[in-house]
């Protein structure tokens, strides 16, 4: 009796199953396409910026030297510490001076020497001149008279010529700092015998405030600066330099901190490489900057009232060169490829390639495939950082 009702519940169960899969075949399943991914687009910011030629340049002292021992004797002291700033005329180091000093004292014993000789001669040419008016002596004893005193005068001029290079001689064992500057590290230790067959490398000294940078500009940026000036009927002069701006940023810093303007430009161009060499001039006062450090420079070219701005992250690169993504016909994503300039900030300069109405992709770039259809909400063209927030404002769906 158990295993009959077993197996009508099997049965049963057959049944019931078969019964389910045939209505599940009547009714099927529709496939329901996903909806089109969903993106941010805003249109370019329209703005006056100035235009500016990008380079890349090395910061350099405004001036340098080699001290060197420019007399013949031992280091007696080195007067400063490595690396300190002096200021100008600041002894730097001391050679002994015992020898100079004679010298000076031995020139100035024979200039007293001479100008006593003098006094006599001249006392005797007097006396002769007296005389031959009185007609009491000869022409030839007035001439003679005359030629000693002359040699007298000479011999005075000798005389304080060698009491003056005495004294130079006497400076120069007093090294001094030419000028205001940071001093290197000693070449020479105490008693070292310096200046045997010539000038003696002590230690060099640079001035770091104000610095200067120099960059390269290339020939096609030269025509150009020329061609935007004699639109405005200027001509380009050498003494207009320090009327241009010119700032510079380290590689460490953000944008280009230090404000400076233009200084020098070579009256030629390196037919080697085809550019010309600026220099521009910078306060350091605080320091920061070293010479030789590699610079980013950007000067001043022009003004734009209508430039076309994007945010620089929504712009990328094929083999082609830049493009955006932009919402065409019936919400359809297309590429355009574009020129772009300058950087400003978040935003890029675009010259060419877009409209002020195109509607750029800016949020959800890697779902946006061109050709392919998107939900779009439109927001302001904002930098990264404030435009997720800003989305809620001025936001229409297409």
């Amino acid at each position: 009796m158990c295993g009959r009702l077993h197996q009508d519940l099997r049965l049963f169960l057959t049944f019931a199953g078969m019964a389910i899969l045939a209505g599940c075949g009547e009714s099927g399943n529709s496939y329901v396409p996903p909806p089109p991914p969903a993106v941010r687009v805003a249109q370019p910011v329209q703005q006056a910026v100035t235009l500016y030629f990008e380079l890349t340049g090395n910061t350099a002292p405004l001036n340098a030297v080699d001290i060197e021992a420019r007399v013949q004797g031992y280091i007696q002291s080195i007067d400063y510490q490595d690396g300190m700033m002096v200021r100008k005329g600041t002894k730097l180091f001391g050679i002994e001076r015992d020898t100079y000093q004679a010298q000076l004292d031995q020139a100035k014993a024979s200039l007293a020497s001479q100008q006593a000789s003098q006094v006599g001669a001249k006392q005797e040419y007097d006396r002769q001149l007296n005389l031959s008016k009185q007609q009491v002596t000869t022409q030839t004893a007035v001439d003679s008279a005359k030629a000693t005193l002359d040699e007298a005068n000479a011999a005075i001029l000798n005389a304080q010529a060698n009491v003056e290079l005495a004294t130079i001689n006497l400076g120069y064992t007093e090294v001094l700092a030419p000028f205001d500057g940071i001093v290197t590290d000693h070449l020479v230790d105490l008693g070292t015998l310096v200046g045997v067959s010539g000038p003696t490398k002590l230690a060099s000294i640079v001035q770091t405030d104000p610095l200067y940078a120099y960059f390269n500009v290339s020939e096609t940026q030269v025509l150009m600066i020329k061609e935007a000036m004699a639109k405005q009927g200027h001509t380009f002069r050498q003494t207009d330099l320090p009327n241009i701006p010119a700032e510079i940023g380290l590689q460490t810093e953000e944008g280009y901190p230090h404000k400076g303007h233009l200084d020098y430009a070579s009256p030629q161009l390196d037919a080697s490489t085809g550019t010309l060499q600026v220099r521009a001039l910078f306060d350091n006062k605080d320091h920061a900057m070293l010479p030789g450090l590699f610079v980013r420079v950007r000067v001043p070219v022009g003004h734009n009232d209508k430039a076309l701005l994007v945010r620089d992250d929504t712009i990328g690169t094929n083999q082609l060169g830049s493009y955006v993504l932009v919402l065409g016909k019936d919400d359809v994503v297309e590429q355009k490829q574009i020129k772009t300039g300058q950087r400003e900030g978040p935003l890029r300069v675009i010259q060419s390639g877009l409209d002020p109405a195109d509607w750029v992709v800016t949020q959800g770039i890697q779902q946006a495939i061109p050709g392919s259809k998107v939900t779009p909400e439109k927001i302001e063209m904002n930098p990264p950082a404030t435009a997720a927030g800003d989305a809620k404002a001025k936001t229409t769906t297409q």
